[in-house]
């Protein structure tokens, strides 16, 4: 678990930690393929944004039984903590058309909410909280962390899904604490879905403009084909160039922990080419992003 001191922020060791659930990804794609990973926004995430070199820890809600299976995190030198749950969060993930934004997610167990108490002062420079659904961060828990002056960002999707407390099924919702959880943030990701029931609508660049009126100045949205960003006031988008869909799981959670690691020395457009290139070869495979900076930086040139 981490750390040290009560109030005072420690010296900066990485350069994000990432906060969030290890998640056990069912997945069941349309023509009938079934494959179960391990991951979770904050797996998925990290392990992105390691492969840009950057130094990356990632603070982690599961049981203990189960923390043999962080392999992916240590292979790519991402630094681990852990708080224990009594269960670690499990999830079914049903395609049913080849439109893949459209899911049925089951949540078969969570971890449960992360609270004050079990985190003192984090050495990073920016935090990530990297939430699938609303049993994660609660926003006292929020505002706790960003009182601390950490700079911090966030999936939005842990304020768009929740999860029927008797059939675990995910459904996506408004919340009603949005504009003060977006005012709290740095920078803020969502998909296509939750960019509709947040903002009312589903133009892209429409929405970008209502999320960052809310106080935040860089929105990155995802959809089937590719990612919007609006930064400093400007519009970027970048293709997909996936050959294949069998990695869709996780890919919000990775091209937002690519784009923050690459954001931390690099301008938005490039960050953004960076991260959609990384994420579409992601996306071609189950599980956490498993290539190089190599494959990367050659992905973005063929796609250029």
């Amino acid at each position: 678990m981490l750390l040290r001191s009560k109030n005072m922020r420690t010296r900066q060791e990485y350069d994000i930690i990432f906060i969030g659930h290890v998640c056990y990804d069912e997945v069941i794609h349309q023509d009938g393929l079934r494959t179960i990973t391990t991951g979770g926004a904050a797996l998925y995430g990290a392990v992105a944004a390691a492969s840009t070199g950057k130094t990356i820890a990632a603070l982690l809600k599961l049981a203990p039984e189960d923390q043999k299976d962080l392999d992916a995190l240590k292979r790519c030198s991402v630094r681990v903590f852990t708080i224990d749950s009594r269960e670690t969060t499990r999830v079914q993930v049903i395609h049913r058309s080849p439109n893949m934004d459209e899911r049925q997610i089951i949540t078969l167990k969570y971890a449960g909410l992360f609270k004050k108490d079990e985190i003192h002062d984090l050495p990073a420079g920016h935090i990530h909280l990297a939430g699938c659904n609303d049993h994660e961060f609660s926003l006292d828990f929020i505002k706790a962390i960003k009182q601390r002056g950490y700079p911090l960002s966030i999936d939005m999707q842990c304020f768009a899904r929740y999860n029927d407390p008797k059939t675990g099924e995910v459904t996506f919702n408004d919340d009603s604490d949005k504009k003060e959880v977006v005012s709290l943030m740095d920078k803020v990701k969502l998909d296509i879905l939750e960019v509709k029931l947040l903002t009312g609508t589903d133009d892209v660049e429409k929405a970008a403009e209502i999320v960052e009126s809310w106080g935040c100045p860089e929105v990155l949205i995802t959809r089937s084909d590719g990612a919007l960003l609006r930064s400093g006031g400007k519009m970027y988008f970048e293709k997909f160039s996936n050959k294949n869909v069998y990695g869709r799981t996780g890919r919000g959670d990775t091209i937002f922990g690519a784009y923050l690691a690459r954001r931390v020395d690099h301008e938005p457009a490039e960050a953004l080419k960076f991260a959609a290139a990384l994420v579409s070869i992601k996306m071609e495979s189950p599980g956490p992003f498993s290539g190089t900076l190599e494959d990367v930086l050659n992905r973005v040139k063929e796609s250029s």
